[in-house]
């Protein structure tokens, strides 16, 4: 019985060859015959050619012959959802932080230094109030710059003295409003008054706060008059040759719902 199964096997197998070698001698010479001489990389080799197609599909920069690489499904530098933008609020009015100290004190010294030859906060003095009490901030951001704010402190006593200029005192009934600046670009815009009039409604929002001093030179009492500002009188504090009237701005009630300049 073995030796029946190995017979027909043994003439099985040399069918097929004969078949496969009839077949390469036919085109060995149908391409004599053409004057063609046959490539040295159409030699028949050994290797099936079921595998060796296989073979060149599965080349390392594609793993599947049916699904690209995820790298190679974006183009360089891309990536999915790549195509949504981000873009930042056209403006913004927000709490200041120490990130934004720098922004702060070279928008205060050229609106300062130029005009009075002062700033009325330093840098270390700006990180010290930020630091200290960044709830009393509050800056006017277009795009993600910063071209206007207002920096306060808490106070205790009825009256400005020096120590208000570097001291905060928490939970205060008084907010001292140490400096307003708008960015020289945005200038004469009503910038300084808008980020005025929105920093006292966010003060109104705040229970233990009653009311806002400041102190001023005498060329910008008419701007705070015409924010609800009244006087108090001189300022016990001086600056070298700068001398200050002091203001004052009673909040009562909540805050207001609009302003009259839409903004």
């Amino acid at each position: 019985m073995n030796c029946l199964l190995s017979g027909i096997s043994s003439c099985l197998y040399e069918k097929v060859c004969s078949k496969h070698g009839q077949a390469d001698r036919a085109e060995s010479s149908q391409r004599r015959g053409t004057g063609q001489k046959q490539p040295q990389s159409l030699q028949p080799k050994r290797t099936p050619r079921v595998f060796a197609e296989l073979k060149l599909e599965m080349t390392p920069n594609t793993a599947s012959p049916f699904l690209k690489p995820f790298a190679l499904r974006y183009s360089a530098g891309s990536r999915p959802g790549s195509g949504r933008r981000h873009t930042l609020p056209a403006s913004e009015f927000r709490n200041l932080s120490l990130t934004d100290a720098l922004s702060v004190f070279e928008i205060e010294r050229e609106a300062f230094i130029s005009v009075s030859g002062e700033c009325p906060l330093h840098m270390d003095e700006v990180r010290h109030f930020l630091e200290l009490c960044p709830e009393l901030s509050l800056g006017w951001f277009e795009e993600g710059r910063l071209v206007a704010f207002v920096i306060g402190s808490g106070w205790g006593k009825d009256k400005l003295s020096q120590d208000a200029l570097t001291i905060h005192v928490p939970g205060g009934p008084t907010v001292h409003i140490h400096v307003l600046a708008v960015h020289h670009r945005c200038r004469q815009q009503g910038k300084g008054s808008i980020i005025l009039w929105r920093y006292l409604q966010y003060l109104r929002c705040l229970p233990t706060v009653k009311r806002a001093v400041l102190m001023c030179e005498d060329f910008l009492i008419t701007f705070y008059q015409k924010a609800g500002f009244k006087e108090v009188g001189p300022s016990g504090i001086a600056v070298g040759p700068l001398t200050f009237t002091e203001m004052e701005y009673v909040l009562g009630g909540g805050a207001y719902l609009r302003r009259n300049s839409g903004c």
